[in-house]
C-alpha cells in the first residue's frame, strides 16, 4: 500500500483511474464537490472504490465542515452551521454549545457514512488570533484554547457517533497566518512562548485518531521549511511535544504554500515523518509520479491506519432529525 491518499476527477472513476488505482493501491482517497451529485451516485461511488481493494474499511475523506467549507450541497444535503455558530453560543451557554457542537456532528457524520464516506477533515483545532488571515476565520471554534478543546472534543465525539472518523487540523496551529496557505507561504514569527497557545488545543485532544499538517513555516521552530516538510516539526513538536501518535496526514500538497513538484512534495512529506500525503487534484500525471517515487507505507503507518478507522461507530441514522433539531434549538439561545 503506497502511503497517499489521492482524488477522483468526476461522479464515477474512470477505466485509467480504475487500473492506476488497482495497481497503485493508495491507503485512500477524498471526495470533492466534483464527486458529489447525489446520494445514490456518491454510495454506488464509494462502494466501487471498496469492491476495487476488497476492503469494506476503506478511507474515504471529504472536507464537510459546514459554512463555507462543504463538498456535499443543497438541494441534495442539508446545511450545516460554521464552527463560529457554537463558538458564540459557549460565550453565553458553554454546556449547550458543546452539546450543539455534539448533535451537530453526529448528523454531519450521519450524512457522510449513508454516502460510504468514512473519514471526515474536522474540527479545526485552530485558535483563532485577532488580525489573522480570514482563511481559518468562522471556521475556528474560537480564541481560547481550552475552549476549543472543548468544542473539538465534542465534534470528535459526534463525528465518531455518526459512524464517521474526524481529523483533528492544522498541526500544530494555523490561526495566526497573515496569508492564505492555498495560495502562498506563511510564516509565522510568533515566539515559542506564544505558539504554546496554538499547541494547546491539540496536546489536549492528542488521543485523536487521525491528525493533518500545516503547510505554514514557524520560525522559533524551523525557520527554512513549512511544518509538513519539517522533520522538526514533525518530530519534535507533533509527535513528542504535542505527543500525537496518530495517523498524521499533510494538507493538500498542491496549495501554493509548498514549492517543487509534486513528487518530490510527497517524498519530503514523509521524509519529515507524515504517515500519509494527500494529493487531490486528480492529475493522472502527477498521481502516478507520486505513486512511482513513494515507499511502500511502513507497518506502523499501517497500524495506524487501521486503529483510525476502527475508532467509528455503527451510526443510528434514525436519530438524523431529532439531532438537527436539538442543534437548532441550542443555536436559538444565542
Amino acid at each position: 500500500m503506497k502511503p497517499v491518499i489521492f482524488g477522483m476527477a468526476g461522479l464515477e472513476l474512470s477505466p485509467d483511474e480504475r487500473a492506476f488505482f488497482k495497481d497503485a493501491d493508495p491507503a485512500g482517497y477524498i471526495l470533492f464537490k466534483r464527486n458529489c451529485g447525489d446520494r445514490a451516485q456518491m454510495r454506488a461511488l464509494t462502494d466501487s472504490l471498496r469492491d476495487l481493494h476488497g476492503r469494506d474499511d476503506l478511507l474515504i475523506m471529504i472536507d464537510q465542515e459546514g459554512g463555507r467549507v462543504a463538498r456535499m450541497q443543497p438541494p441534495e444535503w442539508p446545511a450545516f452551521p460554521p464552527a463560529a455558530r457554537f463558538d458564540a453560543l459557549y460565550d453565553k451557554a458553554p454546556i449547550s454549545a458543546i452539546e450543539a457542537a455534539r448533535a451537530n456532528a453526529e448528523a454531519i457524520g450521519l450524512a457522510l457514512s449513508e454516502v460510504g464516506v468514512t473519514v471526515d477533515a474536522l474540527p479545526l483545532l485552530d485558535v483563532r488570533q485577532q488580525g489573522a488571515n480570514d482563511v481559518i476565520g468562522d471556521r475556528a471554534l474560537g480564541h481560547e484554547p481550552m475552549r476549543v478543546a472543548a468544542l473539538g472534543e465534542a465534534v470528535l465525539d459526534g463525528l465518531r457517533r455518526g459512524g464517521v472518523t474526524g481529523i483533528v487540523k492544522h498541526m500544530p496551529g494555523h490561526g495566526r497566518v497573515l496569508v492564505d496557505s492555498h495560495k502562498a507561504l506563511p510564516v509565522v514569527e510568533a515566539s515559542e512562548e506564544e505558539l504554546e497557545t496554538d499547541l494547546a488545543p491539540f496536546r489536549k485532544l492528542a488521543w485523536a485518531p487521525i491528525g493533518m499538517t500545516a503547510h505554514i513555516v514557524y520560525t522559533a521552530w524551523d525557520d527554512a521549511r513549512p511544518g509538513t516538510l519539517s522533520h522538526y516539526v514533525v518530530q519534535k513538536i507533533i509527535r513528542e511535544r504535542i505527543g500525537f501518535d496518530g495517523l498524521l496526514m499533510t494538507d493538500d500538497i498542491d496549495m501554493k504554500a509548498l514549492s517543487g513538484t509534486p513528487a518530490e512534495k510527497a517524498c519530503g512529506a514523509v521524509d519529515a515523518g507524515c504517515d500519509l500525503v494527500l494529493d487531490c487534484w486528480a492529475r493522472m500525471d502527477e498521481m502516478v509520479a507520486i505513486a512511482n517515487v513513494l515507499p511502500d507505507a511502513t507497518e506502523r503507518t499501517l497500524k495506524r491506519l487501521d486503529a483510525a478507522l476502527a475508532y467509528r461507530k455503527a451510526p443510528e441514522p434514525a436519530r438524523f432529525a431529532e439531532l438537527v433539531r436539538k442543534r437548532d434549538e441550542l443555536l436559538a439561545l444565542a
